[in-house]
């Protein structure tokens, strides 16, 4: 029996009646599936931040946020940054808002003008497009390529044919959302060079940086060099790694002292509505989360392996991810004549995943799954979009 099958058996007996119980959007949006969309875990968070979150409550801390709070955030993040990557961030540099999408949003406004062009590597996370449409931005989308290995990765020509074209901002997520990619440093360095060739920025989203499995580590893109860190606003969060999307925490990091100190003059009010137990529950992450992440990550190790078994000869395109825990599943091969797979499993087989489309046009005929639930929910997720493919 493969060993994936031993770990955390706790973890084991959640049950899909006490998911829905919850009532989060990941397991009520699609009533009677089981919910594989939203990218977030199904196993609660770290012992340590339940506590830190029940004493915040106890003495009824549910002001607006302090600098007190801010400046442990910030001194929390940097030592976790320089343990798990290697990062020196400066703590003053580490600044609260609400969710990496609020960080995308003020970078836009702050770093391009109405009617500039910005640089979006498909698939990308949907929610990019609006907020660039809406601020008065033009999407070129540049779609990933395969390298030698088949790995998804940038396509360097296109994205200098960008560039030159006139784009102004790039954004680079690492790990990768959907595909799973963790970017090695010379992928980075190679892209770096463009950015600086054309004087552009670079907005990192590195919100699945803590969740790398064995053989591959994050590398932060602001750390490549000091011209990396003077184009580049990084935007992470604990929010993936410990599930504490619904408490609005993240940060927005400044690599570099030039445009830290410009933050200082325009940060005030969009950090102001971050959430005081957002916070709280983030620099409990950073201190002491590590043990539980580490067990949340041999498990998840187990149920991407489990997957590349459970799709192994039914003609699903699946490349094991390298980071996150997130499964990227190519069904063209299968699906010709359905352009949109998730509704069609949404109908067929009762499971829900995100629809590849959604994502750009590289990601027409693919679903996204989430695989960070209990592996008997994640064993039945498998065998029903098996059975509602192979009776198509």
């Amino acid at each position: 029996m493969a060993s994936y099958l031993t770990l955390a058996p706790e973890w084991d007996q959640i049950s899909v009646t006490q998911l829905r119980e919850l009532g989060s959007v990941k397991w009520t949006a699609f009533p009677g599936t089981l919910g594989a969309w939203v990218a977030e875990m199904d196993f609660g968070t770290a012992p340590v931040i339940s506590q830190a979150l029940e004493k915040a409550i106890h003495s009824q801390q549910f002001g607006y946020l302090s600098p007190e709070l801010t400046l442990r955030l910030g001194e929390a993040f940097a030592t976790f940054a320089r343990h798990r990557y290697g990062w020196a961030v400066n703590p003053a540099c580490v600044r609260p808002l609400p969710d990496v999408l609020a960080a995308f949003a003020v970078v836009v406004e702050q770093w391009t003008r109405p009617g500039d062009r910005i640089i979006l590597p498909t698939p990308a996370y949907p929610p990019f497009r609006p907020v660039i449409e809406a601020a008065g931005r033009q999407v070129i989308e540049v779609p990933l390529i395969f390298d030698d290995d088949g790995r998804p990765t940038h396509d360097l020509t296109a994205i200098e044919t960008a560039f030159a074209a006139g784009g102004t901002l790039l954004v680079v997520v690492n790990p990768h959302n959907p595909t799973g990619r963790v970017f090695e440093a010379s992928e980075l360095a190679a892209l770096a060079d463009i950015v600086v060739r054309h004087r552009g920025r670079v907005f990192a989203d590195e919100i699945h940086a803590p969740i790398t499995f064995p053989g591959h580590a994050h590398v932060p893109y602001a750390a490549i060099s000091t011209m990396t860190a003077a184009h580049t606003a990084t935007a992470t969060s604990a929010s993936k790694a410990w599930n504490l999307a619904g408490l609005k925490a993240s940060q927005l990091i400044w690599a570099d002292a030039h445009l830290a100190k410009r933050w200082e003059l325009i940060g005030t009010w969009p950090e102001h509505v971050t959430s005081t137990l957002g916070v709280i529950a983030h620099i409990a992450a950073y201190e002491s989360g590590l043990p539980w992440l580490e067990e949340a990550l041999r498990y998840l190790d187990g149920n991407r392996r489990f997957v590349t078994d459970a799709l192994a000869g039914t003609g699903i395109g699946y490349r094991e991810s390298e980071g996150t825990y997130l499964a990227w599943l190519d069904f063209r091969g299968l699906l010709q004549t359905q352009p949109n797979p998730a509704a069609w499993l949404r109908e067929r087989a009762g499971v829900a995943l995100n629809e590849g489309a959604d994502w750009g046009a590289a990601g027409i005929g693919h679903a996204r799954l989430t695989l960070a639930t209990p592996r008997p929910i994640l064993e039945e997720i498998l065998n029903r979009i098996r059975t509602a493919v192979g009776s198509r």
